[in-house]
């Protein structure tokens, strides 16, 4: 059964042109793969990598203005550009073109210079698809992680943590195991957001006020310890990568970020939980400062986020 996926090249003037045509060239032979981009900035990333352009595989929007492009600038007009190719992806999934979307990497700074709000991929495609529930999971060959915050401030994560949220999260990372990693009955692990888990409450109270009651009422709910904690980041990470847990979650974004960078950065990929399709990205940015040079973009981690929208596909196919 081959998987259509659809591939945002993200903002133009980064490295998602070269990690595109480069990943296609490392799967084509096992990937029915659509790149969404502009036409005229891939043939000149093409050229710079020296390979042929695969030009029946591009839909080309021609949504970038030839005279005043250059990779590795930031710009209003590529930040613009890049949320059209999502658009435009989101259309294809709805026509049935495409089975499930891969985005390169976008800018932020150049997304809101082009005058539009915009906090993110999940953020943005949470809204266009009337998504109010998504999850952010981020993973490599060793780990899987569930985050309880995204990008907001380290102070503000706290106040963020309520019962409410823990509850929904992991609902939902437990039906993203079962959907898409087929794994029956998910064993999840929760992380600490104080040093030691707070040792009981002697530093800092959101374990004992908040994380363990939350716990308990899902367990108790479920049938089965879905979720096993409150334990130290450092113990949670170190017994998930052992294999004792089928996914960790992160209270806050750089608990997920470090481990997965330190145990398998060229396999890191982002799965977004919650959408009516499926969605993956590499684990990096933009690299303006390597775009100019495409030879130095490792696509390892795109190649990889495109094989897991596969899989996931299949196995949703498959319950």
């Amino acid at each position: 059964m081959k998987i259509k996926v659809g591939l945002t090249i993200g903002d133009p003037a980064g490295v998602g042109p070269a990690i595109a045509l480069k990943a296609w060239r490392m799967l084509k032979s096992g990937v029915e793969l659509k790149i969404i981009g502009d036409g005229f900035v891939l043939e000149k990333a093409a050229r710079l990598l020296k390979i042929r352009l695969p030009g029946s595989r591009i839909i080309d929007l021609g949504n970038v203005e030839r005279g005043k492009f250059s990779f590795g600038s930031s710009c209003a007009a590529n930040g613009r550009a890049s949320l059209e190719y999502l658009d435009a992806a989101l259309e294809m999934l709805k026509n049935g073109v495409i089975d499930c979307m891969v985005t390169c990497p976008v800018s932020k700074d150049a997304v809101s210079m082009s005058g539009k709000r915009f906090f993110g991929h999940t953020e943005y495609l949470a809204e266009k698809t009337g998504s109010p529930e998504t999850v952010m999971m981020l993973l490599n060959d060793r780990l899987r992680f569930s985050l309880l915050s995204r990008h907001i401030p380290l102070r503000k994560v706290s106040a963020s943590l309520t019962r409410a949220v823990i509850d929904k999260n992991v609902l939902i990372t437990a039906k993203g195991l079962r959907e898409f990693f087929r794994i029956k009955k998910p064993k999840l692990v929760f992380c600490g957001l104080n040093p030691h888990a707070s040792d009981n409450g002697l530093i800092g109270g959101e374990e004992q006020e908040i994380f363990i009651p939350a716990i308990k009422a899902i367990n108790r709910r479920e049938g089965f310890p879905l979720v096993a904690g409150v334990l130290s980041a450092d113990v949670a990470v170190s017994k998930a990568a052992r294999g004792d847990f089928d996914c960790v979650v992160a209270p806050y974004h750089d608990q997920a970020l470090i481990a997965l960078k330190l145990t398998g950065p060229e396999s890191g990929v982002n799965l977004t939980l919650g959408l009516p399709f499926i969605r993956t990205s590499p684990l990096h940015g933009t690299a303006f400062d390597i775009a100019r040079r495409p030879a130095l973009a490792d696509p390892s981690s795109l190649a990889d986020a495109i094989k897991l929208a596969v899989k996931c596909a299949l196995n949703r196919k498959k319950v």
